[in-house]
């Protein structure tokens, strides 16, 4: 089992944050885009790594253009050597539209024609043959010497897809090299109703030999985890845990993966609080069974144990992530004792 380190993408912080990674045996870092490009904090920590991989966790796709993506990732993996793998998801519709400004309609269908896209324009690149994609949301037909990147000796980065709903997961499955979980997913809903419809589509893609199947596919589980080095900073960070799940419980795009469960109704409880932004009291209604069915929690060695229990059998990657600004240095414990149980 591989194992990665997520974190914000922090202009401040990224770099020694890859570095501290790299020496804990980390198998890849995975930096999200939320106040910071991850692709600058990531092409910075690529100076300061060497062998570490990086990772978007995700990038918000429907940010950019297929072009603009693809000149981001392809000049990370050239800048670092063949280490970037490329984690992608729609965001939500208010984002899109509201915050970037960028059109939402079927996202899912936008984002498999999107990977086709980039994959197209990547291919130019790398074969010199002319640039023709013409598809229902997307249109690159223009691609001039000056303005392509040369080939790489590695070839293209990997394409991760994140995804929640079946259409999504689905989409990860028939097009991209990996799919990537989401951090509120238990490992009970990941194994009954998401991995089989990844696991399907993938199968219907290499059956049509897709060319892109010839990658291994990977599935990436996103796992929070609330540790410590003492008591004092375990039951801090296992309180912002816990306050961090119930943010996600209350949304109702994430209602199923309680309904796995029977907790439907939690979801209405948290929401009632979070409009009144009542959001300690979220954190109090979660009781100890949710938590532990979302979240490891733990010593850094029992912590270690508990995720290979977890997810031996699941996933070919986890990726740690811990509270937002919390000391990384026992996280980093966790994944070093976790290395090596093997």
């Amino acid at each position: 089992m591989r194992l990665d380190l997520s974190a914000a993408a922090l202009p401040a912080a990224s770099p020694e944050l890859a570095r501290l990674a790299e020496e804990s045996g980390a198998d890849r870092i995975s930096l999200a885009e939320t106040s910071h490009d991850p692709f600058l904090q990531l092409a910075r920590a690529a100076d300061r790594t060497s062998r570490i991989g990086l990772a978007t966790g995700v990038a918000v796709a429907l940010a950019r253009t297929p072009m603009v993506l693809a000149y981001q990732a392809w000049g990370l993996h050239e800048s670092s050597g063949g280490r970037a793998a490329i984690g992608l998801g729609t965001q939500v519709k208010p984002h899109v539209v509201r915050r970037f400004g960028m059109p939402w309609d079927r996202p899912a269908a936008r984002m498999r024609e999107y990977v086709a896209a980039v994959r197209a324009i990547w291919h130019s690149w790398q074969s010199g043959e002319r640039l023709a994609f013409r598809g229902e949301f997307y249109r690159h037909t223009l691609m001039t010497p000056v303005f392509a990147p040369d080939p790489l000796p590695y070839g293209p980065p990997p394409l991760l897809l994140a995804g929640v709903g079946p259409l999504m997961t689905a989409a990860a499955g028939a097009v991209a090299d990996g799919f990537l979980a989401h951090p509120f997913c238990t490992p009970r809903h990941l194994a009954e109703q998401v991995l089989p419809g990844v696991r399907a589509a993938r199968a219907r893609a290499e059956a049509d030999r897709e060319p892109w199947t010839a990658r291994p596919f990977e599935v990436v589980a996103n796992v929070l985890v609330a540790t410590g080095r003492d008591e004092e900073e375990y039951r801090t960070n296992l309180r912002l845990v816990r306050e961090r799940i119930a943010f996600y419980a209350s949304t109702p795009a994430y209602r199923p993966v309680l309904e796995t469960h029977g907790w439907g109704d939690l979801q209405e409880e948290l929401h009632r609080l979070s409009t009144r932004g009542r959001w300690q009291e979220m954190g109090e209604a979660l009781d100890d069974t949710v938590l532990s069915a979302f979240a490891v929690t733990g010593p850094p060695a029992g912590a270690a144990r508990e995720l290979h229990r977890r997810y031996g059998a699941l996933a070919d990657r986890l990726c740690l992530s811990g509270p937002d600004g919390a000391d990384p240095a026992a996280l980093l414990r966790v994944l070093a004792e976790a290395r090596a149980l093997g």
